[in-house]
């Protein structure tokens, strides 16, 4: 399943980068994202960096069919691989999200780039569900999930800009 989302955030490339690789605005996104338990680790790569957030969600939200694959929690890790900056200050990247206990994943391309006044974080990926007969109507139970989180993100991240970080 085709997921296509994007973040707008009224700082410049360089300033979202620094917060996105911040590990206190990682704990603070799992925390308002409503994460049972979670870590974080930050890894400088080069001009890039990679993020990489463990984190248990309830699932309570989720469809009976789902919660009887992955338990009462959802146990997800998010690794982010970010490039090095471009000229303008913008970078390319990759995202993978992974469900323990289930064979369901999420790749996608990011990219962060200037936009008037701002920039934007945009995510092109795919939703899988490896389970024979059941895939797709997992990956439609969770794709709600994903994106869900994705805007989690963004308000928290607005925020953080907001209070000057």
């Amino acid at each position: 399943m085709k997921i296509s989302e994007s973040i707008a955030y009224p700082a410049a490339p360089s300033d979202v980068f620094t917060m996105l690789t911040d590990e206190e605005f990682q704990n603070r996104k799992c925390v308002d994202a409503g994460a049972l338990r979670h870590d974080v680790a930050v890894t400088p790569t080069g001009d890039g960096a990679r993020v990489v957030t463990h984190r248990d969600l309830p699932t309570d939200r989720l469809p009976d069919f789902a919660k009887s694959i992955v338990g009462q929690n959802l146990s997800i890790t998010e690794t982010y691989d970010w490039g090095a900056a471009q000229a303008d200050g913008g970078r390319r990247g990759t995202l993978l999200v992974e469900v323990k206990g289930a064979p369901v994943a999420m790749r996608a391309d990011v990219a962060l780039s200037a936009t008037g006044g701002g920039s934007t974080v945009s995510f092109d990926g795919d939703l899988k569900a490896s389970i024979p007969l059941l895939g797709g109507r997992i990956e439609k139970a969770a794709a709600p999930a994903v994106i869900a989180g994705i805007r989690s993100e963004q308000r928290t991240g607005r925020a953080w800009l907001a209070e000057g970080h």
